[in-house]
């Protein structure tokens, strides 16, 4: 997909079901390497980041095969080569492959990751906790080289509460000697999946959902059958772009504990939210309003969605709304992009003003995942055609967002 042509003015209406999460499935499928035998991994997205790291495991000597939403991995048994360039370079969760094969084989050597230019993203609180694990770590020519005789447990404290350190340490951990004490971990939903697949293949893990996780080191993992979350981030994207349409869309699929700062903002607005087991509706009367939102760590409201939620702010009936985005420095680079559509947003270091402005179709460019899904909601509620160039974006994160789209009422095709 590399552009994406809309015609906006459409209300959205109808229902659409959410995909699993990339964000845990990519952690959970990079985990499956940790026990020998077939896991069996469900509701997995068929996105192309996964695909991307199942092309790295398959190339890595792991039989991988995908089917209707089901992956299935096994490790053959084998000690595991270098992760090729060409992939790990393309996606930043290839990193968990280093706790993965820390754990596994006490040696890993991998590329420094890619994914997203949306700020600087270091590693080494991965490898603070790596070395407090007892490995030795070394950098050179942006490859990262670990290797230790043995691993044992011991008391981490991060800095800041990093989602892949947090991972990546809990992973090394399992199955590292003694017991491993996270201090200042993070909180996110997805972690708390990998923990429940991990607990699974028989690894012992308490604490995860608060800030101080507990991991006692167990000498084997068993394969697993396992059932990935629904994407918080896909759901959040489409009560935003319901809300923005002023549409009546039912999120299906969606669990709506998981994104509990956004549904308290777009009732803020004036948003209406029907939550039920199933999934939760959206409808937005006129008169939404202005709020202000300061992205932050889980169960703050995610920086993953400001973009989003940018692209809705523009289309307030009243007030001014204040942006701060306190997570990655480079996360404005949608706001050029909205403002070629007219959008009256002005930007002051990490923070932005954004005021009510219709916005008329233009061609513009994604510059990453989020920023394409603001794009594609500015374009759904601007008047006349919207070209979004570099929409492949997009298909790292959401799952047939464009059939989805069309089965609401959305006016879009593929280029």
């Amino acid at each position: 997909m590399e552009k994406l042509i809309i015609n906006g003015g459409d209300r959205l209406k109808g229902d659409v079901t959410v995909s699993g999460a990339k964000n845990a499935a990519l952690p959970v499928v990079a985990a499956a390497l940790m026990a020998n035998g077939e896991s069996m991994l469900e509701d997995i997205p068929g996105l192309r980041d996964v695909f991307c790291m199942m092309e790295i495991l398959g190339a890595m000597g792991a039989s991988v095969s995908f089917q209707d939403n089901v992956l299935t991995v096994n490790p053959n048994g084998s000690e595991f080569a270098e992760p090729p360039y060409n992939r790990v370079s393309k996606l930043r969760a290839s990193y968990y492959l280093m706790g993965v094969l820390l754990a596994r084989q006490r040696y890993a050597r991998i590329a420094m990751p890619g994914g997203c230019a949306i700020g600087n993203r270091p590693i080494d609180l991965h490898l603070k906790g790596f070395k407090a694990l007892g490995a030795e770590t070394s950098i050179d020519h942006g490859v990262v080289e670990l290797k230790a005789s043995r691993l044992s447990g011991a008391k981490i404290y991060l800095d800041y509460p990093s989602v892949g350190a947090t991972i990546n340490i809990m992973l090394a951990a399992t199955l590292a000697s003694g017991l491993t004490t996270i201090e200042n971990a993070a909180r996110e939903p997805e972690i708390i999946d990998l923990a429940n697949y991990l607990t699974v293949m028989g690894a012992r893990i308490k604490g995860v959902g608060t800030d101080v996780i507990k991991i006692e080191g167990v000498q084997e993992l068993v394969p697993a059958q396992h059932r990935i979350i629904p994407d918080r981030i896909e759901s959040g994207s489409y009560m935003i772009a319901a809300a923005a349409t002023r549409g009546d869309v039912y999120v299906r699929n969606s669990l709506s504990e998981h994104l509990k700062s956004l549904v308290a903002k777009l009732k803020e607005m004036g948003v209406i939210i029907q939550e039920d087991i199933e999934g939760v509706r959206v409808t937005a009367p006129n008169g939404i309003r202005a709020v202000d939102i300061k992205t932050l760590p889980h169960p703050g409201f995610p920086t993953d969605l400001q973009p989003q939620m940018m692209a809705l702010l523009t289309q307030v009936d009243e007030g001014t709304s204040m942006v701060i985005e306190t997570v990655f420095e480079n996360r404005f680079m949608h706001i050029d992009e909205l403002k070629r559509m007219g959008a009256n947003i002005s930007l002051d270091g990490r923070g932005a003003l954004i005021k009510p402005s219709p916005l008329s179709g233009a061609r513009v460019s994604a510059s990453d995942l989020r920023a394409g899904v603001a794009l594609i909601i500015a374009g759904l509620v601007a008047d006349g055609e919207t070209e979004i160039e570099n929409a492949y974006h997009v298909e790292r994160g959401y799952e047939k967002i464009e059939l989805k789209l069309k089965d609401i009422g959305a006016d879009l095709k593929v280029v």
